[in-house]
């Protein structure tokens, strides 16, 4: 073997172990927020903490409506916190729904080191704690991006309503194997999120809003899922929309609208 050769091999290895190292950097974007911090909102709410092990804490908001319908779990993407993303709370709130959302393990408040067995757990311990003030017929699970591979693998285990996936991709691994194509990413890749495997467990009839012109996380990932059990998943296209822009839409507040009074 040359030393040219040997040294393409010795860089192509260093950059491997660098990407299993520091792979949570690229996937998680986090806002980090001390534990005083106050959250102001001008619609009823109340903080949360799911204390789920020593050392971990799970810090939510929960949304009050006056004799609620129902109530949406949220579960958000893959940067800041739930400060910013309670402000989607009113596109349910609004239909007489409450709104709980969390933050994963590192995000906001909520503490303990990430892996995906373990902030599965969480959620799974955040749906059992609501699940006892709510009917489960009642419940809706709401995965947005990053959070819509979180989603199915609750609604596959349990008995909601419905899952809606906002913007999901097919499993995370394909997501990253688009931008990384060079890369092993079934071997160095800590989260694999198999939403195409959890979505075939979900038996409650399943959402999927997508934008057509989401670059991020293309519709045909949408489309793969609904083609796993188009009896039970509906997919709704939101035409010129975009990964990050759905809710600046009309047809998204409708069919939100219409799965909710339903």
């Amino acid at each position: 073997m040359s030393v040219t050769l040997l040294y393409i091999v010795g860089v192509y290895v260093l950059l491997l172990g660098i990407v299993y190292l520091i792979q949570e950097q690229f996937i998680f974007k986090p806002e980090k927020l001390s534990q005083g911090f106050v959250y102001k909102y001008d619609i009823p709410f109340k903080e949360l903490f799911f204390d789920i092990a020593p050392g971990v804490r799970i810090n939510g908001l929960h949304f009050l409506s006056t004799n609620p319908l129902g109530l949406i779990l949220y579960l958000h993407g893959n940067s800041r916190s739930i400060k910013g993303w309670a402000k989607y709370a009113k596109d349910f709130y609004r239909y007489n729904y409450d709104v709980v959302l969390v933050d994963y393990r590192g995000f906001g408040k909520s503490t303990g080191k990430r892996a995906e067995k373990s902030m599965l757990k969480d959620l799974q311990f955040v749906y059992d704690t609501l699940a006892v003030q709510y009917n489960e017929h009642h419940l809706i699970v709401y995965g947005r991006s990053l959070g819509s591979g979180f989603a199915a693998k609750i609604a596959s285990e349990n008995k909601p309503r419905y899952l809606i996936l906002d913007s999901p991709y097919y499993n995370f691994k394909k997501v990253v194997n688009r931008f990384l194509p060079f890369l092993p990413i079934s071997i160095l890749l800590r989260f694999q999120l198999r939403t195409d495997k959890w979505i075939r467990r979900v038996n409650c009839h399943t959402y999927i809003l997508h934008g057509t012109k989401d670059w991020l996380i293309p519709i045909r990932n949408s489309e793969a899922l609904q083609k796993i059990n188009p009896r039970k998943i509906t997919l709704v296209r939101i035409e010129g929309g975009g990964h990050n822009n759905l809710t600046s839409f009309p047809q998204y507040h409708n069919i939100i609208r219409d799965i909710l009074q339903y």
